[in-house]
């Protein structure tokens, strides 16, 4: 096991080509940083056999195993307890995470969320539903009311405001960030109020990863987010990749309901870890 650089992005690319769609948020920061430790904000690991690259592990503040079977899942957990980094958030392949968690035996000690089976979902289309025709991508224009409804999301997601400690300056410059790449969608209504939203993630040749899905409470069950969701899914298909993909909480079943109307289908399962 060793460290990933720029001479090993090949191989990490035909690792991650094994389950492209599972595997986007690893590829996207590959190719984003070339594998390169100080764009990374971390490392990427890889375990070797017979020379071959059968196994990585993205390191930084997320950390996330990429194509781990057992025997790799806890020689990275085994190598991770070493490290004096610790990552915020242990997310991927429900199997890999519990192995990993497994093998660290409390040695990061609890986390203060775990989300053991979150449905994996793929949209490849066309939608089942009429995509909301409002539905368009942010500008700029947008962000002072955009901006509280990421907060407001992120908070009601995670459980804490991304704004703690300092870090207003910071999400909001990610919030710019997914607007300048024309990864944020949005629908107001006539009077300028904000009645949906999601952005994009991550994004690969292959494959995007949607988050951030998000509709006031005051306004839910009203159809807002299927048809928003529509709208966002066949833009990102026809835009950035083919294959549309989100991973969802498996008590949220409002938001399981809205992805299965618009023709989201399971694929995987997922564990989210956060500490």
């Amino acid at each position: 096991m060793r460290v990933l650089g720029r001479a090993d992005l090949a191989a990490f690319l035909a690792l991650s080509a094994q389950d492209p769609t599972v595997n986007v948020f690893a590829e996207y920061r590959a190719r984003s940083t070339a594998l390169e430790p100080r764009w990374l904000g971390g490392e990427v690991w890889g375990r070797f056999v017979d020379g071959e690259l059968v196994a990585a592990c993205h390191a930084a503040a997320n950390l996330v195993p990429v194509g781990c079977d057992e025997e790799s899942a806890r020689v990275f957990a085994r190598h991770a307890r070493e490290q004096r980094r610790r990552p915020t958030t242990i997310v991927g392949l429900s199997d890999a995470v519990g192995w990993f968690v497994d093998e660290l035996d409390g040695a990061w000690g609890t986390p203060r969320d775990a989300r053991w089976q979150q449905p994996h979902l793929e949209y490849v289309g066309p939608s089942r539903i009429d995509p909301d025709p409002w539905v368009r991508v942010s500008t700029m224009a947008d962000l002072e009311v955009l901006y509280p409804a990421c907060v407001a999301m992120y908070t009601e997601e995670v459980g804490t405001s991304p704004e703690v400690a300092g870090g207003a300056e910071l999400y909001r410059a990610r919030v710019k960030q997914l607007i300048g790449r024309r990864w944020s969608f949005v629908r107001f209504d006539d009077d300028g109020r904000l009645l949906f939203k999601a952005e994009v993630a991550c994004a690969s040749p292959y494959a995007a990863q949607v988050q951030g899905v998000w509709v006031p409470p005051e306004l839910r069950g009203r159809g807002l987010a299927s048809a928003g969701m529509a709208a966002v899914a066949e833009a990102v298909r026809e835009e950035i990749a083919p294959v549309v993909a989100l991973y969802v909480n498996e008590w949220n079943t409002g938001a399981r309901r809205v992805y299965e109307r618009v023709g989201f289908v399971e694929t995987a399962r997922f564990s989210t870890l956060m500490f």
